[in-house]
């Protein structure tokens, strides 16, 4: 078995454990403040096409079909678009639900407007396995799904937070490469259903690399705000921020 193939199963089996508790997070709170926020940054047509990758629990595709946007909702994990599709049901809306690899999916339609409102999705890697090879392969299918100028809406873990929170000791531990921005390392996740520790392999990207990578993937990057989950406002991206945002246009 592959590096790649485990690592799925890793994080699929994460997700799945974690899906009848993910809306008890406290960041899952402001959905509906979301997306007016998003609709506040470029003009989408009511029955717009979306496309909502990463989506999980569906709480953003929910809220957009309420107000009458076709969504399509793709994730990894199997346990978390069952609560998605219950959901959906229980808000009245009908939803296109895919179980997909977000590194690997190829879907037929265009769509009008795409969303990665997924942290987890951008930087987290399996031992062995290039962090820009995999983001990179994510915002290519994203890119190949979306009709030209079609807005994209990004939010990715902050490199510049997690990177002033660094010591030399744990350089020196072997659980931060400053040469590689790589991180490798224990944490105690305080999650709804429990404490949990977690194996955590991820490449600190700071905004100018993502910037980068979507420019390469097809995309013109209009502005990066502030992106941290409940604090979502056009002003400028601070350094000690959990995310970023990022407000995009597919090239012409």
């Amino acid at each position: 078995m592959n590096s790649k193939s485990a690592s799925k199963k890793e994080w699929q089996r994460f997700f799945d454990s974690h899906a009848a508790h993910y809306e008890e997070n406290g960041f899952t709170k402001h959905t509906t403040a979301e997306v007016d926020f998003i609709l506040t940054l470029y003009p989408i047509l009511p029955g717009s096409t979306i496309l909502d990758v990463g989506c999980g629990t569906g709480r953003h595709s929910i809220e957009f079909a309420l107000r009458g946007y076709r969504v399509t909702g793709l994730d990894l994990s199997d346990g978390m678009l069952s609560v998605a599709r219950a959901n959906a049901i229980a808000a009245g809306v009908d939803v296109n639900w895919i179980q997909a690899d977000a590194t690997e999916f190829a879907l037929p339609d265009k769509y009008d407007v795409g969303l990665s409102l997924c942290e987890g999705g951008v930087g987290l890697i399996e031992r062995g396995e290039s962090a820009e090879t995999h983001d990179l392969a994510i915002f290519r299918n994203i890119s190949a799904s979306l009709k030209p100028n079609a807005p994209f809406i990004l939010t990715a873990l902050n490199g510049y937070s997690i990177i002033r929170q660094m010591k030399d000791e744990q350089i020196q531990e072997g659980r931060f490469d400053p040469s590689t921005m790589l991180a490798n390392y224990q944490d105690e996740w305080d999650l709804p259903e429990g404490l949990k520790i977690m194996t955590i392999r991820e490449r600190l990207f700071i905004a100018p690399e993502v910037v980068r990578m979507l420019a390469e993937s097809g995309f013109v990057v209009d502005n990066v705000f502030g992106g941290t989950a409940g604090h979502w406002a056009r002003r400028f991206l601070s350094l000690d921020e959990v995310e970023a945002m990022f407000v995009c246009r597919k090239k012409p």
